[in-house]
Parts: structure tokens; C-alpha cells; sequence
């Protein structure tokens, strides 16, 4: 099913909301706006609906993943090829979200398919046992990364866990500075400055201002007990912000002279640069987390760095902390990973991918100057953002508020005209996609804000 065309869909609407915004105030025509964007989204998404009312009757909200759930209902996919998706309801969609970057080799690509058939018929699943592909794998990661001794989990959450406790162990010390906006994992979240409910070690905690290069500084050089500086060098979570080279450069000189360690979260930033945003900025943390798309798709994480830290993990090591899980070495993950960073996404790929990624946020960001919207990132990984002010100079969380009205309505449209991107804004890119889906995304953005002027316009 094509993707409707949303000005025939709306002419009506606009029009009205153009004589509307005159005598009314803008709130009033963003809520029309989105009122008729969301009764259009229930009418053409029916088969969604009633598996989500199904799904809510054994599953707590209908899904098992918070982020996924989307007010009235969310959409249902059925399945995937190449870098598009099909919903249940029949629409097919340039897939944007990309697994929130994890999705980065597409839903079908044949060299991982290869990977995953040959290891189904020729090694099998879940040895029980090390395996040589396992070392091989890590052996690369540490290579393209630059660390000394590597450690795989099944996912980003779990790796920042036995990092942290690492790091813990390795010190003997139990504060962590954080920053306002990080996500660490799904119980490691400091979203609005505060340790969220369901984090571990919640007065363990030091929360910090991101890019604040003094106060940052004056943490690490006085808080008491303080093992580790955990740090994103860009916020993905909080909407792709870019942390400045002199802060992070503050925070692994002031680590160092602190006797504290430095932790980089590359879990989302390893693929925007052939050595991840650590090698793109010059930057030699002491341990850095990994996860997403290392595993060709399958489930992984990794931590890794300096030996002597790590070595708190050798079991050989008398007192060493225990490290286990049944997954974290399953064959299907260590042959697709490895076929995905040696054949598929190799250091010049990685550069072409995200370069083009680069032109493309640079051609939203021309055609929305002006305007409420703006969009920040860093290579093939990029967020939207509506503001009052339409601001592009978006330091850390506080810099900004969010329109989230003009978010949902422009989430709703670019649904409809066949962009499956986060509700939130943040989209990743996904290898092989047509340069004419990039450039057609433009040209909806174009419309969408010719269409509601009178709403996104900066007064």
C-alpha cells in the first residue's frame, strides 16, 4: 500500500487552521492538527489496533518493550527486507528507526543471512562451551576500538552493569558521576537529572550537567568515593546531543588525575566513526561499553579497556568478581557480529555511511531553518526537535523544551507518507538505503512545514 498523499489528505484541515490561527491561539490549531492526524492514524491502522487490544490481555500495555508503545495504539509490524518494513495494516515504510542503531545491516542483508544459515547447519546453536569464533570476534572489536581485553554480555545494559561493578571492584570505591540525559540501560537512566525508580544503586549515584566543562570538573576533583566517570560522547536518548570535545577532554584528564576511572558509553556511538566517537574526538578512555548492531542483529553487549582493570574478571585471578550468562558467547551472535564488522561494515563503508548521514541532517536542518523544528546528531544517527525557539544550539536536556505536540503531529505525518521513525524523533540509519528515500524525506519535511506554517513558523 503507497503511502497517501498528506496535502490531499489535510487541505481541507490546513486551510481552516491557516483562517483559525488569526483569531485562535497556535495551541488550539496544533491540537486540531493533531486530533485530525490521529483520527486519520486510526482509520488506517485497524489490524494494529486490535492486536494491540489482544496483545494488552497477556501482555502488561500490549508490548514488552516501553518504548514501542505509542498513544491511541502502537503500529504492528509484520516484517522487513532490505531497509523497509511493512506494518500489519499493509503499509510499507523506510525504516528510520533502525533499531534505535542496532538495526544497521537492514532486515535482510545476504552476507549476515549466509553467516546465520552456515552457523546453524555447520556449528550449531548454544555450545555450552568457549568457542574459537568467540575469541576471533573479540579479538576484532578490541582491534577496531583499541582495547586491551574485551568481555561480551547480551545487551548494553548488562555490559555498563559488570563494567561499572568492574570499575567498583577495581577502586574500591562506589560513587559513579553520571550526566543529566544519560541512558545507560534500561535501569541505568538519568533522563531528567534524577536517578530514575528502577535504577541499581540508586545512592551510588552522582548526577551531573552535560557539557558543563567547570562543574564537571569540580565533581570529579571533590566528591567523595568517587570509582568512575560513566559519559555518552553523544546523548542518544536525550535526542542525539553531541558532547563537546573539551568536555569530555576535561572529564578523562581530571579521571586520571583523580586516580578515577573514565567509561564511555559507545553502545550507540561505536558506528559513527570507524573507531567509534572515541578515535573521531582522540579520546583514550579506560573502559568502554558496547551493544546494538555489534551483533549482526542478535543480542550483545561488550565491555572492555585496559587489562588491568578487566583482569577483576579473570577467573584465574584469586578473588575475582563472577561474570556469567548463558548467552553471552551464543554462536549465532558471534558469527553474525563478526560477518557484519568484517565483510559488511568495514572502515570505508563506515566512512561513506556516515558522511552521507552528515549531508542528509545538513539538508533538514536548511529546510527547517526558520522554524520550530530543528535536528542535531552526529554521522548516520539523528534526532528532531520542535521548540518554541526552533534552537539547533542544544548543549544538554536543559537547553531545550520540547513541543511534544508538534512532535506527535509530525511523527503521525511522516508515518503516513511512509517514514517508520521514533515517536521521540531519534532515527538511525540503515545501510543500502536509496539515496531517493533520503531525499524524499526532505521533500516531506518541506511540505510538512508549508502545510502547518501557521503552527511551526517562529513568531
Amino acid at each position: 500500500m503507497a503511502p497517501i498523499a498528506i496535502s490531499e489528505a489535510v487541505s481541507d484541515a490546513s486551510a481552516g487552521l491557516q483562517t483559525k490561527s488569526a483569531s485562535n491561539n497556535s495551541g488550539d490549531a496544533v491540537q486540531a492538527a493533531l486530533d485530525a492526524a490521529t483520527k486519520r492514524f486510526e482509520e488506517r491502522n485497524p489490524v494494529s489496533k486490535k492486536l494491540h487490544e489482544t496483545a494488552a490481555g497477556t501482555l502488561p500495555g500490549g508490548n514488552t518493550r516501553t518504548l514501542l508503545h505509542t498513544s491511541p495504539f502502537p503500529l504492528s509490524m509484520k516484517c522487513g527486507k532490505g531497509p523497509f518494513v511493512w506494518d500489519e495494516d499493509g503499509h510499507k515504510m523506510a525504516d528510520f528507526v533502525g533499531e534505535l542503531t542496532a538495526g544497521i545491516y537492514g532486515h535482510s542483508n545476504p552476507v549476515i543471512r549466509e553467516a546465520i544459515i552456515s552457523t546453524f547447519d555447520n556449528v550449531g546453536l548454544s555450545l555450552g562451551s568457549t568457542t574459537t569464533q568467540e575469541y576471533k570476534h573479540a579479538e576484532l572489536i578490541c582491534s577496531r576500538f583499541g582495547l586491551e581485553r574485551l568481555r561480551f554480555t547480551n545487551t548494553g545494559t548488562e555490559a555498563n552493569l559488570h563494567a561499572l561493578n568492574g570499575v567498583k571492584k577495581f577502586t574500591g570505591r562506589r560513587k559513579v558521576l553520571v550526566f543529566c540525559g544519560g541512558y545507560h540501560g534500561a535501569v541505568l537512566s538519568f533522563g531528567d537529572g534524577k536517578v530514575a525508580e528502577n535504577n541499581v544503586d540508586r545512592a551510588d549515584w552522582v548526577v551531573g550537567k552535560y557539557n558543563d566543562v567547570e562543574s564537571t570538573r569540580t565533581l570529579i576533583q571533590n566528591t567523595p568515593d568517587l570509582a568512575a566517570v560513566l559519559v555518552e560522547g553523544m546523548q542518544g536518548s536525550a535526542g542525539c546531543i553531541r558532547g563537546t570535545r573539551d568536555f569530555l577532554l576535561t572529564i578523562q584528564e581530571e579521571s586520571k588525575k583523580a586516580g578515577v576511572i573514565f567509561m564511555l558509553d559507545e553502545v550507540m556511538t561505536s558506528r559513527i566513526h570507524p573507531g567509534g566517537i572515541q578515535r573521531l574526538l582522540d579520546l583514550k578512555p579506560d573502559i568502554t561499553t558496547f551493544g546494538k548492531y555489534l551483533g549482526g542483529g542478535f543480542p550483545i553487549g561488550a565491555f572492555g579497556g585496559r587489562a588491568d582493570i578487566m583482569a577483576v574478571y579473570d577467573p584465574r585471578v584469586p578473588g575475582s568478581l563472577t561474570h556469567s550468562g548463558t548467552f553471552n558467547n551464543n554462536t549465532m551472535t558471534m558469527y553474525a557480529g563478526y560477518a557484519g564488522l568484517s565483510q559488511v561494515f568495514t572502515d570505508e563503508v563506515n566512512v561513506a555511511f556516515n558522511a552521507k548521514g552528515d549531508s542528509f541532517r545538513e539538508k533538514l536542518r536548511a529546510a527547517s531553518k526558520g522554524t520550530k523544528l530543528s535536528f542535531t546528531g552526529l554521522g548516520a544517527i539523528l534526532a528532531s526537535h520542535f521548540s518554541d525557539s526552533g534552537s539547533e544550539d542544544i548543549s544538554s536536556v536543559d537547553d531545550i523544551v520540547e513541543r511534544s505536540d508538534l512532535k506527535d503531529l509530525f511523527w503521525m505525518e511522516m508515518l503516513e507518507n511512509g517514514y517508520w521513525i521514533t515517536r521521540r524523533g531519534m532515527m538511525a540509519l540503515i545501510l543500502g538505503t536509496p539515496d531517493e528515500e533520503l531525499d524524499r524525506f526532505v521533500r516531506c519535511v518541506q511540505d510538512f512545514l508549508q502545510r502547518h506554517e501557521a503552527i511551526v513558523t517562529i513568531a
